[in-house]
């Protein structure tokens, strides 16, 4: 059997480096995870600290098993105050070792991203974000994890899934996110509207919209080449006003549907939240000559 043993109400950095183990390591995906007391090691073993991952995978009887942020391991951390390193860190590099196939490309640049991001956590960088006491920080993933080990006290292995979960589905928005990225600087068109610079797009990532306002543009087109969907937002702090914007194209396409948001900078041709919406048949260049305007 294979193991992998990490702490007792293990918070991110735990749970990320046997989520890493999983999801990666060659044929580990069926391995147990069990729990001890922060910084012991399965069945109570001596802890010696060591770094060499040639040594990670020790066997006790017939099964294997992997130390994950706790025993002093190779897969530990707590041995070392470099800032740049935890149990997910450790977890990757050791991945990676093994594993040539699965993760490449836009894959391992998001897990690389989600990595990233615990290692600042495990090390208490939250507290230097620009705004560290504002709510909506209540609403990450760490915090989460934080509420459920209140609301159901005593449950590794029910945090332990409902994280693996969350960290599942964040592997695809960091990848969609790469891939909005990609798509902005590779096909993206920035053009000069009266409200300051903009950005169209035609592509089915609906993620280069509000990665194009972060990245400063005033007003943001995207145009779905499978649907026709067009989707125009500005951003919501500007004085844009999209009203002109909307008769002009209700003027060149009469029998697509066009709705515009009662703020005036969102301005919305179709949607699969509402499939009876009409499609319009303008290009995404006649859109932004419009918007040009």
């Amino acid at each position: 059997m294979k193991i992998i043993v990490t702490h007792s109400l293990p918070d991110i950095d735990a749970i990320s480096s046997a989520w890493i183990l999983k999801r990666f390591l060659p044929g580990w995906d069926e391995a147990e995870i069990k729990f001890v007391p922060a910084g012991n090691r399965y069945k109570d073993k001596k802890a010696v600290p060591d770094s060499d991952f040639e040594n990670t995978i020790e066997m006790y009887g017939e099964d294997e098993v992997i130390h994950v942020d706790t025993g002093m391991g190779p897969l530990d951390h707590h041995q070392t105050p470099d800032e740049n390193v935890c149990g997910a860190t450790r977890a990757l590099d050791f991945a990676l070792i093994h594993n040539k196939k699965e993760l490449k490309d836009e894959k391992l640049e998001a897990v690389r991203r989600i990595v990233g991001v615990v290692v600042d956590i495990d090390h208490f960088k939250e507290l230097y974000r620009p705004d560290p006491l504002a709510y909506y920080h209540d609403f990450s993933l760490v915090n989460i994890l934080d509420g459920l080990k209140l609301q159901k006290p005593d449950s590794d292995q029910f945090y332990t899934d409902f994280i693996f979960q969350a960290l599942d589905a964040l592997v695809h928005e960091f990848e969609n996110r790469i891939w909005a990225e990609k798509e902005i600087k590779e096909i993206g068109i920035k053009f000069e509207s009266k409200w300051g610079e903009g950005l169209g797009v035609e592509t089915v990532n609906d993620d280069v919209i509000k990665l194009g306002q972060m990245m400063g543009a005033s007003v943001v087109v995207r145009r779905d080449p499978r649907k026709g969907y067009v989707r125009i937002k500005a951003n919501p702090k500007s004085d844009t006003d999209l009203t002109q914007t909307y008769e002009q194209l209700k003027k060149m396409d009469p029998e697509a549907t066009w709705f515009l948001h009662v703020s005036r900078k969102m301005l919305l041709n179709g949607t699969t939240k509402n499939p009876t919406m009409r499609p319009t048949k303008l290009k995404l260049d006649d859109i932004i000559a419009v918007l040009k305007k």
